[in-house]
C-alpha cells in the first residue's frame, strides 16, 4: 500500500453527455469530483433538489448510472471550469492537490488555473490542516473561494441527507454554499473563517470514533470471556453513562457481530495518522490506538506472504 492515491484526474476521452433539466434554481452550475459511495449519494441528492450538477468521471461505463440519478456526467475535467461551485469528495491530500494543481503529465489543468474568479471550491474531503491551508491560499491568490466542509456520517446517512457538516471559510463563501449544505445534511456547524479549522474538527472527531470502537471491542471481549451477556452490557452502558451515537451504533454492531465496513480500514488509518500528526504539532501528543500497530503488522505479513505486485 502507498500513501500516494490514484489521481482523480485523467486524459479526456469523450464529449460531455447531459440530460435536460428544466426549472433549475438560480444558484448556478455545480460541479462534483469524487463519485465513490459517499460522493454519488451526495451528488444525487443535489440533483434531486434541482441543482444542476456536472459530475466528473474517468470511465465511460459510469456515465449511464449517473445519468439515471439526474446528474450530468462528463469525462472532460474542463467542463467543471464554468461552475459556480465545485465540490470535491476525495480520499486524501494527494488527490485533492491533484484536482487543484492539475496534472502536467496528463495534460490536465486543475481547478486553480481553470475556475473563474469568484468561483468556490467546496472541499468536503477529510484531509490534513496543512493541505487545507495550502489549497485555500492557492485559490485565494487566484481570486477564488475555498470552503472546507467535511462531514460526519456514512453512505446510508448521505443517501438520506442525515450528514452532519462542519464548515469553515470566508463568511460570504460559506453563506453561498448554504443551499448545498441544506440539500446534503441535517445540520451544519460553522467553525470559523480558516478552512483548516473544519478539517481539524473532523480529524479529532474521527480519532474519537476510532478509539471508541477500540474500547467497545475490548470491553465486549472481556464480557464474553467472563460469561456476561454482551447485549445486556451494551444496553446498560448506552442507556446510562455512554449514550452517544457512536456507542449505540457501533455497540449494537459489535454485539450482533455485524462487521461489514462502512468505512474502509486504510482510510481510517489515514485519518488516525493525520490526527496524531496534529497532536504532535500542537505539542499535545495523544497515545496511539493499540489496533493501529497490530493492523500494520498483519498487513505487512500479508503483503510479504504473497510477494510484490
Amino acid at each position: 500500500m502507498t500513501d500516494r492515491s490514484i489521481s482523480p484526474l485523467g486524459n479526456p476521452r469523450a464529449p460531455e453527455s447531459a440530460p435536460s433539466h428544466e426549472g433549475v434554481p438560480t444558484l448556478g452550475k455545480i460541479g462534483f469530483i469524487g463519485l465513490g459511495h459517499m460522493g454519488t449519494a451526495m451528488a444525487a441528492n443535489l440533483a434531486n433538489t434541482t441543482h444542476r450538477v456536472t459530475a466528473y468521471v474517468r470511465r465511460p461505463d459510469q456515465m449511464g448510472a449517473l445519468l439515471g440519478l439526474g446528474l450530468r456526467p462528463t469525462l472532460e475535467f474542463a467542463s467543471l471550469f464554468d461552475c459556480e461551485v465545485v465540490i470535491s469528495m476525495l480520499p486524501d491530500d494527494a488527490a485533492v492537490r491533484d484536482v487543484v494543481l492539475g496534472r502536467e503529465d496528463a495534460g490536465v489543468k486543475g481547478l486553480g488555473s481553470g475556475l473563474k474568479r469568484g468561483a468556490i471550491h467546496l472541499s468536503m474531503s477529510t484531509i490534513s490542516t496543512s493541505a487545507a491551508a495550502f489549497l485555500a491560499a492557492e485559490h485565494a491568490r487566484r481570486g477564488q473561494g475555498y470552503v472546507a466542509a467535511p462531514v460526519f456520517g456514512n453512505p446510508d446517512a448521505a443517501k438520506t441527507r442525515q450528514l452532519f457538516i462542519v464548515a469553515a471559510g470566508a463568511p460570504s463563501d460559506v453563506e453561498r454554499c448554504q443551499p448545498l449544505f441544506q440539500s446534503l445534511g441535517q445540520k451544519t456547524f460553522v467553525v470559523g473563517a480558516e478552512p483548516s479549522q473544519a478539517n481539524l474538527v473532523k480529524l479529532l472527531g474521527n480519532m474519537m470514533t476510532a478509539t471508541t470502537l477500540e474500547m467497545l471491542a475490548e470491553v465486549v471481549a472481556v464480557a464474553l470471556k467472563r460469561g456476561l451477556d454482551p447485549k445486556a452490557f451494551i444496553e446498560i452502558m448506552t442507556n446510562t453513562m455512554f449514550s452517544g451515537r457512536a456507542h449505540k451504533i457501533y455497540g449494537e454492531k459489535i454485539v450482533s457481530q455485524s462487521y461489514a465496513p462502512g468505512f474502509v480500514l486504510p482510510l481510517v488509518l489515514k485519518d488516525v495518522r493525520l490526527a496524531l500528526a496534529e497532536a504532535e504539532s500542537a505539542a499535545a501528543p495523544m497515545p496511539k490506538p493499540a489496533w493501529r500497530k497490530k493492523w500494520r503488522r498483519v498487513t505487512a505479513r500479508s503483503i510479504s506472504s504473497v510477494g510484490p505486485r
